[in-house]
């Protein structure tokens, strides 16, 4: 099985936190709809006729296309590739888009999984960081995907955001949990460097949240979740039973998939490729049949770290079994005498073969990890 990642990088209007490559430039959208299409044609072996279990259009704000414009990448998908009758199909999608006119227009499509990022129900919050919609928005955005038949829905939240209280942290989980989604993904928020919520932090406008209150924020969400019937199923994902994201699991369990469109990226289990981040660069290299990506060849030490990293942040952790396999049993020897010391403190878990963090592992997950890699 294999999946699909589609980069749709326009925004409206940028949020101070994200670093994620967008553009405010509508004005492409037509022609780089016609460039993935071509993308899709030039590299539709990539994925050596693997069927596709998962379709994932993100951004950016996918929700900014029309329905002729997302029917057009999905016919050539479909003309392209095996698609399991049965496969998750998502977007990604700004709250003040999703009102009723939006899903009219877009019911005949074949999305069956819709992604809102929220990030908080909080009006004062959202202008600070520059978000579009309201917090009344975002509730009513859930109830119209819900209202036209979505009965996979996930929200996306951020927590530790400047002046944030322990207190405004649970009134947010308490709104999302009312709302009976299916699925949440709750960030930490970091502070990337180059983005406008950064630069203000490092000329004093705003005070980061210090390490003691967000892990009592992290406690918070992993209690609520547990106590409402989420399943942690990774350290930032949680779900209801049946309805973890195949998309962000692909990533997790070492699946190929191929990424269209500027920015993004893509891994056929031995090299990793990543498409220019410049909508008009990748427009024109399309268009002229050059090189519109960079590609790197994994060593089996990349690959390894690259497992390492990606599996124990989720429920199931890291696999002695996949590592004998994949990389034989003198990994698995580096394995175990690197994590040792960490099962002594019970910042880690073992069950038959298989390595996860504890709760409190996951709050010095950064450590253990660099901890792990092989150098």
């Amino acid at each position: 099985m294999a999946g699909i990642y589609i980069h749709i990088p326009f925004c409206r209007k940028r949020c101070t936190y994200c670093d994620f490559y967008t553009e405010v430039a509508p004005e492409f959208i037509p022609k780089l709809i016609d460039s993935i299409v071509t993308e899709f044609k030039v590299r539709s072996n990539y994925l050596k006729n693997a069927e596709i279990n998962s379709i994932y259009f993100g951004g950016g704000t996918p929700s900014v296309l029309t329905y002729n414009q997302f029917n057009i990448i999905f016919e050539t998908i479909f003309a392209l590739f095996s698609v399991n009758e049965n496969a998750e199909i998502t977007f990604e999608a700004n709250p003040d888009d999703l009102n009723p006119d939006f899903f009219e227009s877009i019911r005949e499509l074949p999305f069956n999984r819709i992604s809102i990022g929220i990030q908080s129900f909080d009006d004062k919050t959202l202008k600070m960081i520059n978000r579009r919609h309201t917090a009344n928005q975002a509730v009513e955005a859930v109830k119209n995907a819900q209202r036209y038949g979505f009965k996979n829905v996930s929200i996306d939240l951020i927590y530790g955001l400047p002046n944030q209280s322990y207190k405004n942290w649970n009134e947010q989980l308490e709104i999302a949990l009312s709302l009976n989604v299916q699925h949440i993904s709750a960030y930490g928020l970091t502070y990337e460097e180059g983005t406008e919520l950064w630069k203000q932090r490092e000329k004093g406008k705003i005070n980061q949240l210090d390490d003691e209150t967000m892990n009592k924020m992290y406690l918070l969400l992993v209690k609520k979740m547990k106590q409402s019937g989420f399943e942690a199923y990774e350290i930032s994902n949680f779900a209801r039973l049946g309805f973890r994201s195949r998309h962000n699991s692909s990533y997790w369990q070492q699946l190929a998939y191929l990424g269209v469109g500027p920015a993004a990226h893509s891994f056929d289990l031995n090299s990793r490729q990543w498409n220019v981040s410049s909508i008009s660069d990748y427009i024109s290299a399309l268009a002229s049949n050059k090189v519109f990506f960079e590609r790197e060849e994994l060593t089996i030490k990349e690959r390894y770290n690259d497992y390492i990293m990606v599996s124990l942040r989720t429920l199931e952790g890291v696999d002695l079994k996949y590592i004998t396999k994949e990389f034989g049993v003198e990994w698995v020897d580096l394995f175990i005498k690197a994590i040792q010391p960490f099962i002594g403190t019970k910042k880690i878990k073992s069950k038959d073969y298989n390595y996860s963090l504890t709760t409190s592992g996951v709050q010095i997950s950064n450590q253990i990890l660099i901890e792990l890699m092989v150098v």
